[in-house]
């Protein structure tokens, strides 16, 4: 049957610079049926019957945006075609390719990009190198790494959050200042909406001792617990306590789309991908001078302040930025070196954000940060995962518990294809892309996930120091998407693992209520993941 009758479409591809070449015809026994070639060009001339790209470029414009291409297959395409590079005279700039508004209406499609005045969006296209694709690719990558608009756990010190896909808010366990948002000081170990909050969407938590923070998808900011941006996370209270959510005023003209907590001090990354911290800024040790009782947000001077910042995480004392750039994914870090889990070669404090340059010595493209109490991780676009900092428990999955002040592969995980990486005090967990989950480090608790070994000193749980797979996590049959637990070196650890479908297990100390289980009898813990009475899906 001739290709032209069939119905089947045939799609051929041409460049302007490669002459027709002659084919010369093979002499056979059997003579075969002649096919007419066919030639359709983007940009030729149109004949009937034929459907040149040129004459329908709005087709093409859909077919780019609903397919979701990355950014980087868009620029390919411009880079190969120039058809996909000359002006496609279409609103709102007539002078935009069609691979610039593609990513353009992808950029429309997200929560936080939407809302934007037109002056905005275009501060925004600047700031992240010129382009939509590269403001695309800036959203996307604070997607990713953040959950952002998705379900998500939060195992915070002694009390947890959980939001729903929809933005609806459950807390549970400790709840001395009021941290879990019901108007009382009672603790609960049964999951429990915020119902103050009933209306308003939340797409991202954060959770620190005895302090909460939800933001919302306006950009908005609720607190509550302890009413203390900067207070030590033990030893201490703040000037009053929080029982209820209460909008953060002085965050009210920055439109925020995540925040963390760490000791001493609070950070927030806005819609543009500028940090702004609070406290912790005796003796310029965040690059400002501020007491612990401020209120008002500082942004964070140095290096980044022209460069966008995807993803911001909280240990203790320092913190780390992911930063997008046109060059590529970079991790900055400031605060204290103790430890070297600055991750610069060296034990010395940075004043100003400062460039881990190592990655550029390992050739990895940072992805996701983890920021734990004394060591941090990153898992990097082709799946490799890297620890540095304190090595104590074997929490960096070298195999020993020395220090490493600078990143360094995590040889144990070569065969595996990482996505997620979480850490607390001295423990690190690690999920596939095919959902399986490996930790290592500090076994206290049961946090780890392991079953529960006696070893010679008849301690019941042991320390992991290279990565082990969590084998009760892949007795529940289903994808794991996120790892959280508690970042804390006072409370003792718990852990969450959530599933594809918004099923969330969880295991580790529960003398709060914070696994949102019930224990009986003297029961402080659970060895193996069991499932919270929660649907987050």
């Amino acid at each position: 049957m001739d290709a032209t009758t069939s119905g089947t479409p045939t799609i051929q591809y041409h460049t302007s610079n490669i002459n027709d070449q002659t084919i010369t015809a093979i002499v056979v026994a059997t003579p075969l049926p002649t096919f007419q070639r066919q030639q359709r060009h983007c940009l030729g001339n149109s004949t009937p019957g034929e459907f040149p790209l040129s004459a329908k470029p709005a087709i093409v414009l859909h077919v780019l945006t609903s397919c979701n291409l990355d950014p980087q297959d868009l620029a390919k395409l411009e880079g190969t075609c120039s058809f996909f590079r000359k002006p496609a005279n279409y609103a709102p700039d007539f002078e935009l390719s069609l691979c610039e508004l593609a990513a353009f209406d992808m950029c429309m499609k997200r929560a936080i990009f939407k809302p934007m005045t037109t002056e905005e969006m275009q501060d925004l296209k600047q700031r992240c190198g010129g382009s939509w694709k590269l403001v695309l690719r800036y959203l996307l990558a604070g997607e990713a790494c953040c959950r952002r608009e998705k379900s998500q756990a939060i195992a915070g010190p002694g009390h947890s959050i959980g939001v729903t896909s929809k933005g609806n808010v459950y807390s549970f366990g400790s709840n001395s200042s009021g941290q879990l948002g019901h108007g009382t000081t009672e603790e609960e170990w049964r999951p429990r909406p915020i119902r103050t909050l009933q209306g308003i969407r939340i797409i991202q938590a954060t959770a620190g001792a005895g302090r909460t923070m939800l933001i919302t998808d306006s950009g908005r900011v609720y607190a509550f617990g302890k009413d203390s941006f900067g207070e030590a996370e033990y030893g201490g209270q703040g000037s009053k306590t929080v029982t209820t959510p209460q909008l953060v005023e002085s965050l009210k003209n920055i439109y925020v789309v995540q925040a963390t907590i760490g000791n001493f001090f609070t950070a927030v990354l806005s819609r543009e991908g500028r940090v702004y911290t609070f406290s912790w800024g005796s003796d310029g040790k965040l690059g400002h001078h501020t007491d612990s009782n401020d209120t008002e947000p500082r942004p964070l001077l140095g290096a980044l302040e022209d460069i966008p910042v995807v993803q911001i995480a909280a240990g203790y004392c320092y913190l780390l930025c992911l930063a997008c750039q046109p060059s590529g994914m970079s991790v900055y870090s400031v605060g204290c070196g103790l430890g070297g889990k600055l991750g610069h070669g060296t034990r010395t404090d940075e004043k100003f954000p400062r460039l881990i340059e190592q990655f550029q010595t390992l050739n990895l493209q940072p992805m996701v940060v983890a920021a734990g109490a004394w060591h941090a991780a990153v898992v990097g676009q082709d799946g490799r995962v890297c620890t540095w900092g304190w090595g104590r428990y074997g929490c960096l999955g070298h195999g020993n518990e020395e220090c490493e002040a600078a990143p360094k592969v995590v040889e144990a995980l070569n065969n595996v294809k990482a996505v997620h990486v979480a850490t607390g005090d001295y423990t690190t967990f690690v999920v596939s892309e095919e959902g399986d989950v490996y930790s290592f480090g500090c076994g206290e608790s049961a946090s780890l996930g392991h079953n529960a070994i006696i070893d010679e000193q008849g301690n019941r749980h042991v320390n992991v120091l290279t990565p082990e797979l969590v084998t009760s996590l892949k007795q529940i049959n289903e994808r794991v998407v996120q790892i959280s637990l508690t970042n804390s070196i006072y409370w003792n650890a718990h852990t969450f693992a959530l599933t594809e479908s918004g099923k969330l297990y969880s295991f580790g100390a529960g003398d709060k209520g914070q696994l949102g289980i019930e224990l009986v009898a003297n029961q402080t813990e659970r060895v193996n993941p069991e499932r919270v009475d929660i649907d987050l899906g």
